[in-house]
């Protein structure tokens, strides 16, 4: 009889434990609370430009506010780069300069000038020789030869006149109108290109983009980085929220939208979580044999993001989530 009477009491310990999983147990699935814990969106911060880190300006856990420089990266070699295109732009705008201004020097065109006088006294000698000599040949006074040579000399006294006039003209001119459009050009490109590696030094110092804490460094200075690699991490106080899980029974019960009360040990009272993500899978996969009972078990994973004091929760801290009721969550709401 007594062990009649303990194998009774097994079966009944047995059912009741069954009756308060599979049966009873659907009250602990359909309670209001849900376990899970503090998740961050992390900005992942790192150079454009592979290089060496040159600077760290910040650390693991510290506050950063928006704009504010996180680290620099090298710069020697864009510096360098920059330099030499400095000179080639230098080297086009005094191209332009020399094209637009007269070909030859002010001095080079004062003796140019001085022969265009020089060549104007001998056009005069030459004139007055050429006339006198053209009065006495039909006097017999002179011979047609010398009457020859007086000709050709004032004709080339007269063309030696010309060519100096041609020659301080010239001296006068600046570049084609071709030349100097290309020169110019040159000048403009040089100094896009110069633009350019100025923009790529500044890059390679970054700055926040948003308030937040660093929460890991990944580089120290003096290694080497390359290009999108992180060299750290920045959680911004809105990127904090809340991943719990929910059985499949209760997941009708939530919307995106919807309210949640957070809670945890040592947290400020009255956090409030708003769901922004619900995952269309389960996190647990069912044995090949479905039933009732196996599907107590499925879970689907949540989000929510944390508001007002939860922005400052650490990454990883166990939560207890609540559902609100529906006044509470319009309440919430507002």
């Amino acid at each position: 009889m007594k062990r009649l009477a303990a194998f009774v009491l097994i079966i009944l310990v047995a059912g009741l434990a069954a009756w308060r999983y599979w049966g009873g147990g659907s009250g602990a699935a359909h309670a209001d609370v849900f376990q899970g814990y503090t998740e961050g969106d992390l900005l992942y911060l790192g150079p454009v430009e592979g290089e060496r880190l040159a600077r760290l300006d910040v650390d693991i856990g510290q506050e950063v506010t928006a704009r504010q420089q996180l680290f620099e990266m090298s710069t020697h070699v864009l510096d360098t780069q920059r330099n030499e295109q400095l000179a080639r732009m230098n080297q086009a705008q005094s191209q332009v300069e020399d094209l637009q201004a007269a070909q030859q020097r002010p001095e080079q065109i004062a003796v140019l000038e001085a022969a265009v006088t020089r060549a104007q006294a001998a056009l005069v000698l030459s004139q007055n020789d050429f006339d006198r000599q053209s009065a006495l040949f039909p006097k017999g006074a002179t011979t047609k030869a010398l009457l020859d040579q007086a000709q050709a000399a004032l004709s080339r006294d007269k063309a030696s006149l010309e060519e100096a006039n041609r020659q301080v003209i010239a001296a006068k001119l600046g570049g084609r109108v071709q030349e100097i459009d290309a020169a110019k050009a040159a000048v403009l490109a040089a100094r896009a290109q110069l633009r350019q590696f100025e923009t790529r030094i500044r890059r390679q110092s970054v700055f926040s983009p948003a308030a937040g804490v660093v929460q890991d460094v990944f580089f120290r200075p003096g290694e080497m980085v390359n290009a999108g690699q992180p060299v750290l991490s920045l959680l911004p106080p809105e990127n904090r929220k809340v991943r719990f899980y929910v059985a499949e029974t209760r997941l009708a019960d939530f919307a995106l939208g919807r309210k949640v009360a957070v809670s945890c040990d040592n947290c400020p009272a009255g956090l409030v979580a708003t769901v922004i993500f619900m995952s269309k899978e389960t996190e647990f996969t069912p044995p090949v044999i479905f039933s009732e009972q196996e599907r107590a078990k499925l879970v689907f994973r949540l989000e929510a993001k944390l508001t007002g004091g939860g922005a400052r929760l650490p990454l990883g801290l166990p939560v207890t989530v609540r559902l609100l009721p529906k006044d509470r969550d319009e309440a919430a709401s507002q």
